[in-house]
């Protein structure tokens, strides 16, 4: 093995003796780790006058940067690793190349979250998620360009990391990618949401007692899914899905290309001016960054339930040429029996609480909905008078159904 590669390191935290390991990965690089070393084994390995030159530090610290990069922080050892790469001018026109064909029209933002990542690595950024039903579309290649960028920063998950209680090992990580997600159920999305704006979090490993720890990480998804790989409620704001179309022709030796270009694409960064100003917690504005490939996964997110009651509401809406129906859960049961559609009291008040956040009128009132015509050539008639704690929906409520 060459020498800087096998070249041992030791550092003593607080009061614990850890030696530093480069080890072999089957790709040909080397992933460090840091392993507890009992001090009568160093002695055993080392001269008596080698134990005093060993670094000190009273604890572990997460300071993340790119541009002024610190290992020694008020004698912290700093655990986020230094970009090795050294930024010079040149060209990066394969690496433009790839980030106009992951972002397409939205080109110069795409850049713009590079950028951020790079300067501004303690920055919100939104949940990155790239879709396509296709294969060789890229969307790999971009992980691993992301890899080869920012090294040790970035961490590979799959989809059981996240439901794991043990996160040690990508907790304190810049970036943490997952190639192949499918998390959608409930729990799964709320977790990934809280962490993509969380501060801090809870740090745990297998034997060791649970401490909080800063928590500044961006998550950028992959999935064959374009329609359910991440459950998204129709109001979401954190999630930036782009669709990926399918390269016109697959080059071995392009991710090599990528990496060849880094120094002078860091250059590029370091000296561009963002085209986006902060509007949200997590930069971008939402108005921004919605996509219809976002709206896409939202529709099939949607249960049957809600659909066919939007559905028939718009029906009727656009039948009775109004934007605005009154009616009380009987109403809209008796309509579905007319139809033949099995519906139950408590599905359709979910939807129209849970989902729509609507509440009835606060007392009983007389209203006047819609009800199925007796008449030939006619659909919906209006009802005679009724009283109840009517819902009053808009078409506005609708919109996203059209």
């Amino acid at each position: 093995m060459e020498e800087n590669n096998s070249r041992e390191e030791y550092v003593r935290i607080g009061t614990t003796l850890f030696r530093i390991l480069n080890q072999p990965m089957m790709n040909g690089t080397f992933r460090k780790m840091r392993v507890e070393w009992k001090m009568s084994t160093f002695r055993q390995d080392h001269s008596k006058d080698e134990v005093a030159m060993i670094p000190k530090y009273d604890g572990f610290c997460t300071m993340p940067s790119h541009v002024d990069y610190r290992h020694n922080v008020n004698n912290f050892y700093n655990l986020y690793e230094p970009v090795t790469h050294i930024p010079q001018e040149g060209d990066f026109q394969h690496i433009a190349s790839l980030v106009e064909h992951i972002f397409g029209e939205q080109y110069e933002l795409g850049l713009d979250y590079l950028q951020l990542l790079y300067l501004k690595p303690t920055q919100k950024l939104p949940i990155l998620l790239l879709v396509s039903e296709e294969r060789n579309t890229g969307k790999s290649t971009f992980l691993n360009f992301l890899k080869a960028v920012f090294q040790e920063n970035v961490t590979f998950n799959t989809n059981e990391d996240f439901r794991s209680q043990f996160n040690a090992d990508w907790a304190g990580k810049l970036v943490i990618v997952v190639d192949e997600v499918l998390l959608n159920r409930r729990e799964d999305s709320e977790r990934l949401k809280n962490l993509s704006t969380a501060h801090s979090y809870k740090m745990e490993s297998k034997g060791k007692d649970r401490y909080e720890v800063q928590f500044f990480a961006k998550f950028v998804l992959c999935s064959n899914n374009e329609n359910f790989p991440v459950y998204i409620e129709p109001e979401e704001t954190r999630y930036w899905v782009r669709k990926v179309s399918r390269l016109e022709k697959d080059d071995t030796s392009f991710l090599q290309k990528l990496k060849n270009e880094i120094p002078a694409f860091l250059y590029y960064l370091q000296h561009r001016a963002l085209t986006t100003k902060e509007e949200s917690r997590m930069w971008f504005s939402p108005a921004l960054i919605r996509t219809e490939a976002l709206e896409k996964i939202i529709r099939c997110n949607r249960s049957r339930v809600e659909t066919d009651m939007a559905e028939l509401l718009l029906d009727i809406m656009d039948t009775m040429r109004v934007d605005v129906v009154d009616f009380c859960i009987n109403d809209l049961l008796m309509l579905f029996n007319y139809s033949m559609v099995k519906m139950e009291r408590h599905q359709v008040r979910n939807v129209l609480q849970q989902c729509w956040k609507l509440q009835p009128a606060p007392n009983a009132l007389s209203y006047v909905t819609y009800q199925v015509s007796v008449l030939p050539g006619e659909k919906y008639a209006l009802s005679p008078k009724k009283v109840g704690r009517f819902y009053t929906v808009t078409r506005k409520n609708l919109k996203n159904y059209c």
